[in-house]
């Protein structure tokens, strides 16, 4: 079953990273992936999350794909959700750093939103045909989740959720020392749909995020002496026309 199909019937898709990488490389070029990767080195304190623990780090960024699949980076600005989708930071703008701009238009993050972009136009579609006339408003976060024996990290704090956007990729970049952080999927009922991990560099997620909801579980150290996080990008698309 092709992806696009698989997300129109399921509403979600767990990508092993081999077919994952093959895809993104049909859509441009992955070859500064370990520079991209490094770049999760540099991130800053999830401030909002400080009194629950310093163990998420954070940049964030906004972009605009037209019609014609054009991506522009947007002024930076705050991350907004309303509490329907957050209990912990609903109603809240909140100000993250932002991604750097060698990141931010790196060959890899290029590469991503050009397949995503591509990807989301097809499921939209009734025909599997790329939707004219759509643009989308992109964010995109990159997560370290570390993890102490005395403190596991949570990759979701606020529980199972949906987003409140049209779809979500969440693509794992690194994973060190770690255990769980499993995902489950579940529809708009609390039914669960299924489960999976993301374990290898571009394991992917593919949510439908109008149709159903996800959570991850903590992640903790297998070895509690050494330091252990969990990378992923996760970027989100809505239509805004």
């Amino acid at each position: 079953m092709s992806l696009d199909r698989q997300l129109r019937d399921d509403g979600f898709a767990f990508v092993h990273a081999r077919e994952m990488r093959a895809a993104l490389e049909g859509c441009g070029s992955l070859a500064d992936w370990d520079a991209f990767a490094a770049s999760w080195n540099d991130l800053e304190v999830d401030p909002y999350l400080a009194e629950q623990g310093r163990y998420r780090r954070r940049r964030y960024a906004m972009y605009a794909i037209d019609p014609a699949g054009t991506i522009a980076r947007k002024p930076h600005g705050p991350h907004y959700q309303g509490r329907e989708y957050n209990q912990l930071f609903g109603g809240v703008e909140r100000w993250f750093e932002p991604i750097l701009p060698a990141v931010a238009g790196s060959a890899s993050m290029q590469t991503i939103l050009r397949w995503t972009d591509r990807l989301f136009l097809h499921v939209s579609s009734t025909d599997g045909q790329r939707l004219p006339h759509v643009s989308w408003h992109v964010e995109a976060h990159q997560f370290r989740i570390e993890a102490r024996a005395d403190a596991p990290g949570q990759p979701t704090p606020e529980g199972t959720h949906r987003d409140g956007v049209d779809f979500v990729l969440v693509l794992l970049v690194s994973r060190e020392n770690i255990t769980s952080g499993t995902t489950t999927v579940f529809d708009r009922q609390g039914k669960a749909l299924g489960s999976f991990t993301l374990t290898d560099p571009c394991d992917a997620a593919l949510v439908d995020d109008n149709r159903v909801a996800h959570g991850v579980t903590p992640v903790a150290p297998l070895d509690p002496t050494a330091p252990a996080h969990r990378d992923v990008l996760v970027v989100t698309f809505r239509r805004s026309s």
